[in-house]
């Protein structure tokens, strides 16, 4: 289902931003695994999958930050990210992450089909398209790569990418420039309120996708469009509207 709270001019619509956990690639349980095996290596309790699936979506130091406050059994500031311990696990994560970032995850159902009907305008001339994540550039890339899904955009960037992290709008004013369009033209699909907030800032406009990781944060902050299947993406951008 498609539903608009604010009218989205799609006709004029020129790039096309997605998030990537949660909105193009169900990574789950790879970061469940990830996280889980980083407190094992330090001894500390395992946590539940939706525990450590509310924590994503600002980044790995976040999520790093907000596992290790869970368990309760380090003494204090060892949670946070100016402590030796936070270094570690850090690394840790990342590194086992790497190895194992494709283990389960998987592109949405829909998204590819979505791709390739969004690619082009309807004169049939390029689309530009563009992914902007928090997670590490690295294994954003890598994933995309994996999955079939690069050869659809123009550029991946991640966390680490630019100074500021989502919902700065550093990295989508970024994205703006280098298509050639304006924030009036753009559209940034995501799954939660950081996506939301990243298209305000900037001036663009927002479309949540409520199958990701944080469909809950969307009641809190409203994006313009909303949708339940990656399928709705073109319904967007068609002429059959269902009205909130």
């Amino acid at each position: 289902m498609l539903r608009f709270f604010r009218p989205i001019p799609t006709e004029s619509l020129r790039l096309i931003v997605f998030d990537l956990d949660g909105t193009l690639i169900d990574s789950r349980q790879d970061l469940c695994n990830s996280v889980n095996a980083m407190l094992a290596h330090f001894d500390l309790k395992p946590l539940s999958d939706d525990v450590i699936a509310s924590f994503i979506g600002d980044g790995v130091a976040m999520l790093i930050r907000r596992a290790l406050a869970v368990p309760g059994e380090l003494p204090a500031g060892l949670d946070t990210p100016e402590h030796p311990f936070f270094d570690e696990a850090f690394a840790y994560f990342l590194a086992y992450y790497r190895e194992h970032k494709l283990d389960y995850t998987r592109v949405y159902p829909g998204v590819l089909e979505s791709l390739e009907a969004l690619k082009t305008f309807p004169d049939g001339s390029p689309r530009p398209m563009a992914v902007l994540t928090n997670k590490p550039v690295g294994p954003a890339r890598a994933i995309c790569d994996g999955l079939g899904l690069s050869p659809y955009f123009f550029a991946v960037y991640g966390g680490d990418s630019f100074p500021v992290k989502k919902p700065d709008p550093f990295g989508l004013n970024t994205l703006i420039s280098q298509a050639g369009s304006t924030p009036q033209q753009t559209l940034l699909i995501g799954d939660s309120d950081v996506d939301v907030r990243t298209a305000r800032n900037a001036g663009a406009w927002s479309l949540g996708c409520t199958f990701g990781l944080a469909p809950d944060s969307l009641e809190h902050t409203q994006p313009d469009a909303l949708v339940d299947h990656a399928a709705n993406w073109v319904t967007a951008f068609g002429t059959v509207e269902i009205r909130a």
